[in-house]
């Protein structure tokens, strides 16, 4: 994470690595409009960028930070995007009831970089609420590192799962196919997976 602005802006620098790579999936997944909510938005540079790119949904961001809600209300604010994007929620994902003060039911939930710097107990929370909260055959979008079958699919997802857990166990990179389990028994379909850039996935589920 990186100040350089003169305002509350925050930079962080996977996202300029990975913006485009997630919007290009997101140009297939995405409804034609609606409320897309995004959890743990940190900077809001995501954000801002698929407002951008895709100007007919609404994109919602959301995060547990003050400073990353001030961020993302800042990057709002500078890329000239008050009037169509709202201001971000201060929404944890783990909250026993984590939608709220929405005007209608997401269409899509997107969640980057989220499962494997939070405890198990937000996935399951992320599953439950994204299958009790979006409209009918709204999606849940996923993305960051997993194991496959147990296994990491890199050295350095090994060594970046090693130094996660070595900051806080309960952290560190998921299995795909627990993931996956998780959401089933949620009651979300399995839509699609993606192999993408540095050795990241993106998981699609459909309520």
């Amino acid at each position: 994470m990186e100040r350089f602005s003169d305002d509350a802006r925050l930079f962080f620098p996977a996202t300029q690595r990975n913006v485009h790579a997630i919007g290009d999936v997101l140009a297939d997944a995405l409804p034609a409009d609606g409320l897309i909510l995004e959890l743990a938005s940190g900077s809001g540079e995501h954000g801002v960028a698929f407002q951008q790119r895709f100007p007919r949904i609404t994109w919602q961001c959301s995060d547990p930070d003050p400073d990353h809600c001030l961020s993302i209300s800042a990057w709002i604010a500078h890329t000239e995007l008050t009037s169509a994007m709202p201001q971000p929620l201060a929404l944890d994902v783990c909250a026993p009831d984590w939608v709220h003060d929405l005007p209608t039911a997401p269409a899509m939930v997107v969640a980057v970089n989220l499962l494997h710097i939070s405890p198990w107990e937000c996935t399951q929370a992320l599953m439950y609420g994204s299958a009790r909260h979006l409209s009918p055959g709204g999606r849940l979008l996923i993305y960051g590192p997993f194991r496959v079958e147990g296994e990491h699919v890199s050295e350095s997802n090994q060594n970046f799962d090693d130094s996660l857990r070595e900051r806080n166990p309960s952290w560190g990179v998921r299995d795909q196919e627990a993931v996956i389990a998780e959401a089933q028994r949620a009651g979300l379909s399995l839509q699609d997976i993606r192999s993408m850039p540095s050795n990241n996935r993106i998981i699609l589920f459909e309520r």
